[in-house]
């Protein structure tokens, strides 16, 4: 099982693996105050759940208890085949039972985008509100061109997976096995077309070292949890954007070359009531690093 990396000072972390009623194994950390309202977080494709220091520092500073976790087949989180982006919401019930929560806010990052809409429209009862940073359309979206603005990495790794698993499988393998290895120093460079200047500005030091173990930690039991994700985003997700009951607020930068800007305008005109925060000046990686507190803040008020 690979070692916890939470770059940076931070209260103490609890590492779970949790049994699933499926009998699959689920890597999660919990981490702030026992009694807090609970805040989970479905980070983006690839990543581990090994939480970020920050980011659970500004949510203990508004009294939220932190559930991350590795997305079925990442890190030491067993894989489940075929899932679609809406099988999530079994696992993130299974969570919230796991520390005695009733409901919980969502708020997911990059690929982590779908999965916290998911768990807003399969878990109506559960989910108070959800925030979709940088998060990614639907494939296909009526109206959007759903690879224009993105990064050339992204554009052959998304029309791998629409050309089929095997395609993607070789992908995978062979132009995205250098995340198996990948240090902080050389993190922003690997991502190559992928990264903006404004992005390239915000990674270093801590975030970069958390970035590049995150990398790594999500193929450490293969590339099963990335290969299940990319064939999930380019297939049906499992639920319609339109039966979202929750408050949802979009969150999109307009120099992001991973998820491009029109895809959080298509998403702020589609998920009903969503509050729009389209921020023209940021990137990818810098929209979450530079603004997660304005972000907690936001989620916090959309409690209905």
């Amino acid at each position: 099982m690979p070692p916890a990396h939470t770059a940076g000072p931070m209260a103490s972390v609890e590492r779970r693996q949790l049994r699933l009623r499926d009998g699959r194994e689920l890597e999660t950390y919990v981490a702030g105050p026992r009694d807090g309202a609970v805040l989970l977080f479905h980070f983006g494709s690839p990543s581990s759940g090994a939480p970020y220091a920050p980011f659970v520092s500004e949510a203990a500073k508004r009294g939220l208890r932190t559930i991350t976790y590795s997305r079925a087949g990442y890190g030491a989180s067993s894989r489940l085949p075929g899932r679609s982006v809406g099988d999530v919401a079994g696992d993130v019930s299974a969570m919230l039972d796991s520390v005695g929560a009733e409901r919980c806010y969502v708020a997911g990052w990059s690929g982590g985008g779908p999965h916290a809409l998911a768990s807003a429209a399969l878990l109506p009862d559960r989910v108070i509100a959800a925030a979709s940073l940088a998060g990614v359309a639907p494939y296909p979206a009526y109206g959007l061109d759903w690879m224009a603005g993105m990064g050339e990495e992204n554009v052959t790794e998304f029309g791998a997976a629409l050309d089929g698993p095997e395609r993607l499988r070789e992908f995978l393998e062979g132009a995205g096995s250098w995340v198996a290895t990948v240090t902080g120093e050389a993190v922003s460079a690997s991502l190559g077309d992928l990264v903006s200047d404004v992005d390239k500005g915000a990674v270093s030091g801590d975030y970069a070292e958390w970035l590049a173990a995150g990398f790594r930690e999500s193929v450490s039991s293969g590339i099963w949890g990335w290969f299940d994700d990319d064939m999930a985003f380019t297939r049906p997700w499992g639920f319609d954007l339109s039966a979202i009951r929750r408050p949802v607020a979009i969150w999109q930068g307009g120099q992001d070359r991973m998820v491009p800007f029109a895809h959080g305008e298509w998403l702020a005109g589609h998920v009903p009531d969503a509050k729009a925060h389209l921020l023209p000046e940021h990137g990818h990686l810098s929209l979450a690093v530079d603004s997660m507190g304005e972000i907690l803040d936001d989620l916090l008020t959309l409690d209905d």
